[in-house]
């Protein structure tokens, strides 16, 4: 059934790829793109990338994505795409008024060598902008890193946005790295509580879980402004959330506008989000209120009370690495036992901090990077596990396998729900103990004789 053909005997594979758990560059930055208020994110390849791109999203987020290409046909593929993006601009910006364009490249106009930044200057100089609009563009060609480079890339296109500044605005930049709306509206909330004025971007809250009002807007009146990313040079520090998605815009701020960063993980549980809180109590010199001291402390409430279901479970986990950092030291927190543990995003630095994070695991602790569900699947069938936690794509494996299954991170395509229930911040945490007991607890139920068929657990 379904995934019955993977071999338990793992062989060594350096060329190939099955079942990945990863996708590509673009659709990374077209969601990152979306995190601007007024932007019309822009594809510069074939109408069929801009379109794979733009379903993935819709089928994740269950929002309509608009975008659009330059639209490469045979010509254009031979002889380069600058007549085609030249039109483009000027066609956008006269028909659809965005407030600023974001442009990446593809697989197709990268292979050509299309010079995206000579293309952006020509554009500028033949006047294809309006006065007061805003083009930025990034490379993402997908056969490098992963969508989670591609997000990294465009949120350092609107760093390099920021101008210089003579005096402190007394912000904060939060680069909050990939993560659902819902997630950035968390991070805003728990700010405010701080007494933090922030600049958060990008930001899709508003975007991409609006409310469904009747009317129909182009651009949906979320997003970070293009005011507000041309004043992150002004501010007096950055907090970058996830080393993979956002220290490099972070650093590039730091580097051009001696503006300080610290790069955190993301704040997924207990101890992650204690750093998090700190660290905007240290930057923007304010205390820690009692209300959030309260959310903690139901978090810690929780953790005790369930504790005797979490203890040694094991756990496979696959997603991109700044949440698979953040969650994987979660689970050890509460005594649970991450032992497999996959991305599909490069970079040996991830497999040497999973390592350390899970140094106590009293289990042997697989992980790799640039790795796929396929490897993932032979590691289940060497060494069973209590739950996997992942995408919708681990659905198969959870089925044959009978594994309870946690949909988390991207992309859920199934389910309703990842993109107004926050699992950032310490409610955040409650919402991902809470799914964690219920697939728990569901398979206790389901496997338990009717002599241990207990009403209360």
């Amino acid at each position: 059934m379904l995934l019955r053909h993977t071999p338990k005997e793992i062989s060594e594979r350096k060329a190939l790829m099955i079942n990945p758990a990863k996708t590509c560059q673009p659709i990374g930055a077209m969601y990152a793109a979306l995190g601007i208020h007024g932007c019309l994110p822009h594809s510069h390849g074939s109408q069929g990338c801009c379109a794979y791109h733009r379903s993935t999203l819709t089928r994740h987020y269950k929002e309509p994505i608009s975008a659009a290409t330059s639209s490469f046909t045979e010509g254009s593929s031979v002889f380069g795409g600058q007549a085609n993006l030249l039109q483009a601009i000027n066609t956008i910006f006269t028909v659809y008024d965005p407030e600023i364009i974001a442009i990446h490249t593809t697989c197709l106009s990268e292979t050509i060598g299309d010079d995206l930044p000579q293309i952006l200057k020509k554009s500028k100089d033949e006047a294809n902008t309006p006065e007061g609009k805003m083009v930025i563009g990034a490379p993402t060609p997908s056969y490098v890193g992963s969508h989670v480079t591609g997000f990294s890339n465009m949120v350092k296109a609107m760093a390099d946005m920021a101008v210089p500044a003579t005096k402190k605005n007394g912000k904060v930049n939060v680069i909050p790295g990939w993560v659902e709306p819902c997630d950035m509206e968390e991070i805003k909330r728990l700010a405010a509580m701080v007494g933090v004025d922030i600049t958060l971007f990008p930001d899709t809250s508003g975007v991409l879980n609006g409310p469904l009002s009747g009317e129909y807007t182009m651009f949906p009146k979320g997003g970070t402004t293009v005011a507000e990313l041309q004043g992150c040079g002004a501010a007096i520090g950055t907090l970058a959330l996830g080393e993979w998605c956002s220290a490099d815009a972070a650093r590039l701020l730091d580097t051009k506008h001696k503006v300080p960063c610290r790069v955190l993980d993301m704040p997924f549980g207990l101890k992650a989000t204690d750093r998090f809180i700190d660290a905007l109590r240290t930057v923007g010199g304010t205390s820690v209120p009692e209300e959030i001291s309260d959310e903690r402390g139901q978090l810690v409430d929780m953790i005790s009370d369930m504790h005797q279901y979490f203890y040694h479970k094991k756990v496979a986990l696959v997603g991109d690495p700044d949440q698979l950092i953040a969650m994987t030291e979660f689970l050890v927190s509460i005594d649970m036992c991450p032992i497999h543990i996959v991305t599909g995003t490069p970079g040996k630095k991830f497999e040497k901090r999973i390592k350390e994070i899970t140094k106590d695991v009293p289990f042997p602790v697989n992980v790799k990077a640039w790795g796929d569900m396929f490897l993932l699947h032979q590691w289940i069938k060497n060494e069973p596990v209590d739950l996997l936690i992942g995408n919708t794509y681990c659905k198969y494996i959870a089925r044959d396998e009978d594994l309870p299954l946690v949909r988390w991170g991207f992309p859920i395509l199934d389910r309703q729900g990842h993109q107004y229930f926050p699992t950032v911040g310490y409610k955040g945490g409650l919402r991902i103990l809470e799914k964690i007991l219920s697939a728990l607890l569901d398979r206790t139920d389901r496997d338990a004789p009717e002599e241990k068929f207990e009403l209360v657990f």
